[in-house]
């Protein structure tokens, strides 16, 4: 199936591999780029790859780090993009198709986490987004600014300018460096319009940045 056979709640998948990782946010019509090594992940991409091509990025919500708690909603891709290392890691890119709720957790024997989703209240996700009530580019461009210079951080400001809206909110949303729940916060909004107003209010906020002084 294509990346734009995805139209219907139908087409989606009713069980999907999960991948647990705190702070690596997938967004519908975004890309993340992973690099795969832990033994029972490798499994999870195999199995992926021989069939649907579909993985569930989810936050973690505590628990042990071995077998960490889920948050209660994720987003699936599609890995369109894979590459093995010689090493023996895979390289891929997920781009984002539809958030879903973790409705439960199979009881499969897998070494890696499967779920069953609940699509239905994000079946939005599968359209375009309306952007005529979206904040200004003016708006969140000196709310950036603001938390940057507030944050002592630096950003690509020629990508910041040519980036399309929607492009802009997804990268700030994934790189900017809120805490997992403010991520949560962010993925969970229901529609790119609420998820542009909660980034807003992220970056108007006095947020700590991270200490690495820049933003992926």
């Amino acid at each position: 199936m294509s990346m734009h056979s995805y139209r219907h709640i139908t087409d989606l998948p009713a069980q999907i591999a999960v991948f647990p990782l705190p702070g690596a946010m997938l967004f519908p019509r975004w890309t993340l780029s992973l690099n795969i090594f832990e033994p029972r992940y490798l499994n999870m991409l195999d199995d992926v790859m021989a069939g649907e091509r579909m993985l569930g990025m989810v936050q973690t919500a505590g628990g042990p780090k071995t077998h960490p708690d889920l948050a209660n909603v994720g987003c699936a891709g599609r890995v369109t993009s894979y590459s093995e290392t010689d090493d023996g890691r895979y390289l891929i890119t997920l781009t984002g198709i539809c958030r879903f709720g973790v409705r439960e957790i199979s009881g499969l024997p897998t070494p890696y986490r499967q779920a069953r989703p609940d699509w239905d209240a994000f079946v939005g996700d599968l359209a375009p987004p309306t952007l005529g009530d979206m904040p200004s580019r003016d708006a969140l461009v000196t709310a950036l600014k603001d938390y940057v210079t507030r944050n002592d951080l630096s950003a690509d400001w020629s990508a910041v300018a040519d980036a399309p809206l929607e492009t802009l909110v997804n990268a700030l949303c994934a790189g900017c460096p809120f805490g997992t729940q403010e991520k949560q916060a962010l993925l969970e909004a229901p529609a790119l319009q609420d998820r542009a107003e909660v980034l807003m209010a992220l970056l108007e906020m006095d947020v700590p940045g991270s200490s690495d002084g820049g933003m992926q």
